[in-house]
């Protein structure tokens, strides 16, 4: 690479062929001698930013100053792979060539091909590779107030980072076998829904030219972004490839669960398997020629449906046919054989019988193959007579949505390859932004590795974690109503169970006689609902209950809908959604008439009203009784039902979006700003699932330069760049990941010797701040407050967790030696085990 400034590009010089290849090499390298291997074309941006590239490879093994000394660096292939589109890294002409690299089977040809260690450079210079973080950990060449471009990383690569840290658990030796099989399973699901939203998102951008970088993100425009992105997935799912065969299948048959191919099974195995096929599989295939016939028109193809190419001839010799053939979801991923000795990929069943499908005609091969498509629903809202009706018919399109991922097995040949892709390019959805060349994502071994989460629910619990049941904080035999009605009770879940605490408030409110009323946000209420149900019993006694349905809840519509429905026909008075706005608050209210009159019990939190997520994502929640917070969530429920806009009313206690909530945290952020320049005590500290507001991150940054020390625990997205001198020196940023999803929103300010502590359903992003509904709350009691500081403490010093450095990229900590080894969530859990 050639370091220019503060950045890194590839040599490129006008011109086209082997003999410019080898000028390159002369010019920057002092020789022309060398291999060279011509791995592609990368076309030119529709922007005009970057012309039509040839892209060479070149091996030498040994190089001379040739009048760039000093400029020339070398790195290692994997970490310049896995920092694509980084503040170092984002010059469009390299990532357009290291798009074409990432996918060449050149390259992965000449590494395997005995190539020297990785990252090893030519003699001579060995002494002038450096990291990436050394080229762009330099100072702010722009004022603190001004958004620029280098001031921020892109989101939608540190959700890459996010995922590649779900990985590093995958890869974790101390992590339980069936537990890193479920975080590859969470990889492959992440990365499903971020084409289906974000890529989706960004082509549509490129293609109607609207994908110029806005202000406050990390500068890269729509197609740069659809390049960095590739290169990245590709090197995630070399890892997530050779962490399933290398580490897992292995450790999986050490313990007696196999996975095996049908070549390698016994003849009396086939035979039980044919019988298996016959009977519980051949009856749902329905195989579609892939042909332009004028009676076959050209099968539209499943979202995410794990299917086969399959390529046959009528005679030996004969010219080739293609159908398509979709995988039934009837049937399990992994067929158990009869004897228990392993399991057999349901795809190599189907391939073993392929003669049963096609009769009379000779079966070549069959390949395996995945099409993503872009799921994003697109709403009228303002011109809409019923929400509800156009969501449920805008959810039914969402099938139809244009490919913008193909998942290919790494062995299916070029003709296949360009016929599927074709096809695909032809579909009416695919008009504005067919899919390319570089849209094919070729996988070696099995795909869609979503499916391992059947094997991570195998009833092996010695290699799993261990069963965790939450603790009952409130008393039993007492009304909750009694216990609130003399402290405020703060809920940390799963530690704390969702069952004996958020709902047990609402069950309790149902089935008591002195309440009168229940009003409840529901964001992602999941399957059964115990709080449904208890909703439903509080209406059929009479009891006023009003229940706002977000239904725009993403990929949760058609079960929101459910719901919405479900609770309208029980009687309850139900509210759909603002236009254009999501509510994302998590707010329950219960009106109870007491003896010295009507009293408020209140519950805000940080997560949804849904026990099954309760026992996987950590949140926390206020339980209280507080009369300010009571008359502000009667306000905000008589907004929410009285009115489409966001709410206006100036309340007491909370912090409501997006009227008030992002104006607000700018003035906390600047007050501890002038604490810090007044010599007083001054510090920020958050846990968030994500922070990509410019807005809050430049008030941060200003404030980092007045003196003020921030740490932050972001789980996710993060565009804020920490620790570049003249900008951000005193912020840190941690990311915690575990068992458990980390979901809680926690804010804590020093504001001298008045500290300030707030929950609530808000990260620190623009969706949350300008586009959403969201309640956040103070906490006040002492002992509330105290909780909330030791969670944050300790997220913060947890010996598991990864640090975020300036370019973008994390690094994992090491527990120090003889000092804590356990991650802060196994600490809880055994502080929650004991007090259970």
């Amino acid at each position: 690479m050639l370091i220019e400034s503060t950045a890194l590009t590839l040599p490129v010089r006008r011109g086209t062929g082997e003999e410019t290849c080898r000028e390159i090499l002369r010019s920057f390298f002092g020789t022309a001698d060398g291999q060279v291997r011509f791995l592609g074309t990368a076309p030119g941006a529709l922007t005009g930013t970057r012309p039509v590239l040839e892209v060479w490879l070149a091996r030498v093994s040994e190089a001379r100053d040739a009048g760039v000394a000093g400029r020339v660096q070398w790195l290692p292939l994997d970490e310049l792979l896995a920092a694509a589109g980084s503040p170092g890294l984002r010059d469009p002409r390299t990532l357009a060539a290291l798009t074409v690299a990432a996918r060449s089977d050149v390259l992965a040809e000449w590494r395997r091909r005995g190539e020297p260690e990785r990252g090893t450079a030519p003699r001579q210079i060995v002494e002038r590779r450096v990291r990436l973080s050394d080229v762009v950990r330099r100072p702010s060449s722009t004022g603190v107030d001004r958004a620029a471009p280098e001031h921020f990383l892109d989101g939608d690569l540190s959700l890459l980072e996010f995922n590649a840290r779900v990985l590093d658990l995958a890869e974790d030796p101390r992590v339980p076998l069936l537990a890193r099989i479920r975080f590859l399973s969470v990889l492959s699901t992440n990365l499903d829904e971020f084409f289906m939203v974000r890529v989706d998102a960004l082509k549509r951008a490129a293609a109607t030219g609207g994908g110029d970088p806005a202000a406050g993100t990390g500068g890269l425009a729509a197609d740069e972004q659809l390049d960095a992105i590739g290169i990245r997935v590709r090197a995630l799912l070399e890892r997530q490839a050779r962490c399933f065969t290398a580490e897992c299948l292995p450790a999986l048959a050490a313990h007696g669960v196999r996975i095996l191919r049908w070549s390698g099974l016994a003849a009396a195995q086939q035979e039980l398997l044919r019988r298996y096929f016959t009977e519980e599989i051949f009856p749902f295939i329905t195989p579609q020629a892939m042909t332009r016939a004028p009676g076959h028109p050209f099968p539209l193809i499943a979202n995410l449906r794990l299917s086969l190419a399959v390529v046959v001839r009528d005679a030996p010799g004969g010219p080739m046919h293609f159908a398509y053939l979709k995988v039934p979801e009837t049937v399990p991923r992994f067929v158990k054989l009869a004897d228990e000795s392993g399991f057999v990929a349901v795809e190599d069943v189907i391939r073993a019988h392929l003669g049963l499908v096609y009769p009379g005609r000779f079966v070549e091969e069959a390949y395996a193959f995945r099409v993503t498509r872009g799921a994003d629903l697109e709403l009228d809202e303002r011109h809409a007579v019923s929400l509800l009706q156009v969501i449920e018919e805008e959810t039914k399109r969402r099938p139809y949505g244009a490919a913008v991922r193909v998942e290919i097995a790494g062995e299916m040949p070029e003709a296949v390859r360009e016929l599927l892709l074709r096809e695909l390019q032809f579909e009416e959805a695919a008009a504005s932004s067919p899919p390319g060349a570089g849209d094919l994502y070729a996988v070696d071994g099995l795909l869609d590795l979503g499916a391992l989460r059947e094997l991570a629910r195998l009833p092996l619990p010695e290699l799993d974690y261990p069963p965790h049941h939450g603790r009952a904080p409130l008393e039993a035999g007492r009304s909750i109503f009694a216990i609130l009605a003399e402290r405020d009770v703060l809920v940390h879940h799963p530690y704390d169970a969702f069952e004996a605490t958020v709902q047990r408030l609402v069950v309790e409110g149902a089935d008591d006689p002195d309440v009168v009323a229940i009003k409840l946000t529901l964001y992602r209420a999941g399957g059964r609902s115990e709080i449904v149900d208890a909703l439903l019993r509080a209406a059929g006694r009479g009891k006023e209950v009003f229940v706002f349905v977000e239904l725009k809840a993403r990929f949760d519509e058609e079960r929101n809908i459910e719901w919405a429905k479900k609770l309208e026909q029980g009687g309850i008075r139900v509210v759909y959604g603002l236009v254009e706005l999501k509510t994302h608050a998590k707010t329950a209210l219960i009106v109870r008439r007491e003896r010295d009159g009507i009293r408020r019990y209140v519950h805000i939190g940080t997560g949804n009203y849904n026990a099954a997520t309760a026992a996987v994502y950590t949140d926390v929640g206020l339980l209280s009784a507080d009369p300010e917070l009571g008359a502000d969530l009667h306000d905000l429920f008589n907004e929410l039902s009285g009115s489409s806009r966001p709410p206006q009313t100036a309340f007491r206690q909370i912090l409501v979006a997006p009227t008030y909530l992002a104006k607000r945290l700018v003035e906390l952020i600047d007050r501890e700003a002038a604490h810090a320049r007044a010599g007083r005590d001054a510090r920020i500290r958050a846990k968030l699932n994500g922070l990509a507001d410019p807005e809050i991150i430049t008030a941060l940054y200003r404030a980092s330069q007045a003196g003020v020390d921030i740490a932050l625990v972001v789980r996710g997205v993060c565009t804020l760049r920490p620790g570049v001198l003249g900008l951000s020196e005193r912020i840190r940023i941690v990311s915690v990941l575990g068992r458990f999803l980390e979901h809680a929103r926690i804010y804590h300010f020093a504001n001298g010797d008045a500290a300030e502590y707030y929950i609530g359903s808000a990260d620190w992003r623009p969706r949350n701040l300008r586009q959403r509904v969201e309640v956040v709350t103070p906490v006040r009691d002492a002992a509330c407050r105290s909780r909330l500081d030791a969670i944050l403490a300790a997220e913060l010093d947890d010996p598991t967790a990864w640090d975020l450095d300036s370019d973008g990229s994390y690094h994992r900590r090491a527990p120090a030696p003889g000092g804590e080894s356990r991650s802060f969530q196994e600490r809880l859990l055994g502080l929650a085990s004991a007090t259970a």
